[in-house]
């Protein structure tokens, strides 16, 4: 007996990495020291910070990956994996500064866990924060022969004076809605048993993309890294941001208001992408649970003051992102309690 007659090919780990190695130092800020392969990726804070306070947040895919390995839709996986990561480090305000994966799997499959690293590094690239290790595990037995799990790790850093306060928001602030891709990575685990129960075929298109059922389900999840950068570049105060994941804007939204306030939702400023609606009729599922589990085409909010709402607005059309005010901030009519009013649950 030997490892490799136990399940795990060490020569073929060593050949995986040195296929990815490009895709991982393309990502590299000139603050990274070294190059890959040491036990600890190392970076430098990068210049002009007074007092750094690092940000830092994990997450996966979900069981969103089930559905992309039955399709063989690796690099999108990928992709999906910097963004629900990505996305929540900077609703702080912070500056994505690296990123770090784990991918454990039965056994390597080196055609689409390079797919996959690759997807990383385009996300990583387009947060602009580096892609600064991560670690593949062989675990024959434990998980089924080519199948996969991810999870992902990053840190962003801003000024403690620029640090996002939730005491900022006020009463009669706006939110602003931005688009989503599409279902991002949440909620599969249901979207999973509609498909099963309905029997769907992929000869349904949606969207002025025309794209497929499997296509739109298995669309990447936005990173909105660039567009919050360009919004405090261009000074536009931000009192408030948050990235609309599992529990759709019912649990997210009101985890950027202090007590006190409440947030009034339009439900009548967006039409709910046609995705969701064919869920629900498919699905049989009640509208709480549509608004409970999807982001419903909202991917990420802002809240900033009237008078910069345009401002905001042109900025995110300039990174090619819809937005519209899809409401605003109230005094809540019982103290300490923070909820979403206008939604129909």
């Amino acid at each position: 007996m030997d490892y490799k007659t136990s399940g795990v090919d060490i020569e073929a780990g060593r050949a995986f990495v040195e296929r990815i190695k490009s895709s991982v130092e393309g990502t590299h800020r000139r603050e990274v020291i070294g190059g890959l392969g040491g036990f600890g990726g190392l970076i430098r804070l990068p210049a002009g910070y007074k007092r750094p306070v690092l940000v830092a947040g994990t997450d996966g895919v979900g069981t969103k990956l089930d559905l992309a390995q039955e399709h063989q839709a690796h690099y999108g996986v990928g992709l999906d994996l910097v963004a629900m990561c990505i996305n929540d480090v900077i609703t702080s305000g912070a500056e994505p500064l690296f990123f770090l994966d784990y991918i454990a799997t039965g056994l390597l499959g080196p055609e689409a866990l390079a797919q996959v690293v690759e997807g990383i590094a385009e996300g990583c690239r387009q947060s602009g924060c580096a892609l600064l290790g991560g670690e593949t595990a062989e675990m024959p037995g434990f998980y089924p022969q080519g199948r996969y799990d991810l999870a992902g790790f990053c840190v962003g850093v801003v000024d403690e004076e620029k640090l996002l306060d939730i005491h900022n928001v006020l009463e009669g602030d706006q939110i602003i809605a931005v688009a989503s891709s599409g279902l991002h990575s949440n909620g599969f685990s249901l979207v999973r048993k509609v498909l099963d129960m309905c029997d769907a075929n992929d000869q349904k298109r949606f969207g002025l993309e025309n794209l497929s059922l499997i296509q739109l389900l298995l669309k990447p999840t936005t990173i909105y890294a660039e567009l919050v950068k360009r919004l405090l570049e261009a000074n536009v105060p931000l009192k408030g941001m948050a990235h609309i994941t599992g529990g759709g804007l019912p649990e997210n939204l009101p985890r950027c208001l202090p007590e006190g306030l409440t947030a009034f939702v339009d439900t009548t400023s967006w039409k709910k992408p046609e995705i969701f609606s064919w869920l629900q009729e498919k699905g049989q599922i009640p509208e709480i649970d549509i608004w409970n589990t999807f982001n419903v085409g909202v991917g990420f909010c802002l809240i900033v003051s009237s008078e910069v709402v345009n401002d905001a607005i042109e900025i995110c059309s300039e990174q090619g992102l819809e937005a519209w005010i899809m409401g605003r901030i109230e005094r809540s009519s019982s103290a300490g309690i923070k909820s979403i009013k206008g939604l129909p649950i």
